[in-house]
């Protein structure tokens, strides 16, 4: 089953702005995606054309299983 974690972040241009990351490790933890979060929008990693990541919105792991059939 792989996980992804989804962080959905508010720009300074008054938008959201999604970053989706694949294959999470099962332990990850709410804190260790709140410093995650807080280090991207600190350092200034991303620059949408929506603008700079100023706040976190949301944090989410999905878990995506999928089956064969031939």
């Amino acid at each position: 089953m792989a996980k992804s974690l989804t962080m959905t972040f508010l720009t300074d241009g008054g938008k959201k702005a999604t970053l989706n990351v694949p294959n999470v490790k099962d332990s990850l933890t709410k804190d260790e995606i709140s410093a995650a979060a807080n280090t991207i929008i600190t350092k200034g990693v991303f620059n949408t054309a929506n603008g700079k990541f100023v706040k976190i919105d949301s944090a989410k792991i999905e878990e995506r299983n999928s089956t064969a059939l031939i």
